[in-house]
């Protein structure tokens, strides 16, 4: 009989908000082949030449304004949520990052040790697919199990952008801040070049080929992250009785030139604080876990934005982070 262990994997996050740290943690990031889709040798010069010269000051900087006693808040409050679930499930569950520590390749080691395991699930901590996020983390596991002569087997559950339990985590996370009183609701979802939505489309005729696309049914909706965060606003605004006129959706975290999806939250931002909103929220549904993206991006730099353009408050919603109905969706994920 098949003994299973649970590997979850996030992103990851330099080892020290200091600029030789962030330049590590940036080069193993960038230099994969799933975030910047280009020929290695295209890549190399492109993040030695152009990105690593400079954007480590200003990334070590923002990494400064959030950083705890613990270290990183990704990681920190990813151990919180492998706490969380070792207690409430019998299966030896692993935390790793795909980018710094620990390292996705000691978990998958560490799990396949263990007296008796022949299976071990990786569960992508992303709801979304995206071959920078999902692919990228089931690839390196592949790549350590044949490096290693595992004797264990990789299982991986789809995506759960539409999973009821995910769904209602999120509009659990969410209920007391959409209880008090505010203006709009922003569903910031992190961004990706448009190219990568069109990699990863198994027809290559369907997505972004017309304006609605993610409305048609098609099997590239299996792989296309466009189409999956518009089924997770449309299930949490179903969810929680928004209305058409009190919510956005925007993008974030744009890097380079290339054509982005669009709109950009600052963009939104700023239009919707030039119609009079004063009061905002953001939902940050593409992270499960709050980070560099949400906690500096949004909340610092965000507020920023907003205010700047005549808004008065903009307040980020966490992330679900170790809501206990987030803990009891992810022991949902890794049983079922």
């Amino acid at each position: 009989m098949s003994q299973r262990a649970v590997l979850l994997v996030n992103l990851g996050s330099p080892d020290r908000p200091d600029i030789p740290s962030v330049r590590h943690y940036l080069d193993e990031f960038l230099m994969d082949r799933h975030v910047i889709q280009l020929p290695w040798l295209l890549r190399r010069l492109l993040v030695s030449l152009f990105i690593l010269p400079k954007r480590p000051d200003r990334v070590a900087y923002a990494y400064g304004n959030i950083w705890t006693p613990r270290g990183s808040p990704l990681v920190a409050l990813s151990q919180d949520l492998l706490k969380e679930v070792q207690a409430r499930i019998p299966l030896p569950v692993a935390v790793a990052m795909r980018y710094g520590r620990p390292l996705l390749e000691g978990g998958v080691l560490k799990l396949a040790a263990l007296p008796g395991i022949t299976e071990i699930l990786l569960l992508p901590l992303y709801p979304h697919y995206a071959e920078s996020t999902v692919l990228t983390c089931v690839n390196e596991a592949e790549r350590v199990i044949k490096k290693h002569h595992l004797n264990v087997t990789l299982t991986v559950p789809p995506p759960f952008y539409a999973h009821p339990s995910y769904i209602n985590a999120l509009v659990e996370s969410a209920k007391p801040w959409l209880e008090q009183s505010f203006d709009h609701v922003v569903f910031s979802y992190h961004g990706l070049p448009e190219q990568h939505l069109r990699s990863a489309d198994p027809t290559h005729k369907h997505c972004l080929k017309t304006k609605n696309c993610c409305q048609v049914d098609s099997p590239a909706h299996a792989t296309c992250y466009r189409h999956q965060i518009m089924r997770t606003t449309a299930a949490f605004v179903a969810a929680s009785g928004l209305r058409q006129e009190q919510y956005s959706i925007s993008f974030q975290s744009r890097l380079g030139r290339a054509k982005w999806l669009e709109p950009t939250t600052e963009h939104t931002l700023k239009i919707l604080a030039a119609k009079g909103v004063k009061k905002v929220l953001v939902l940050c549904p593409s992270f499960v876990t709050d980070c560099l993206e949400t906690l500096e991006e949004i909340e610092l730099q965000g507020l920023e934005t907003f205010k700047h353009a005549g808004g008065t408050s903009l307040t980020l919603i966490p992330c679900l982070n170790t809501h206990p109905a987030w803990v009891e969706t992810v022991c949902r994920l890794v049983q079922e």
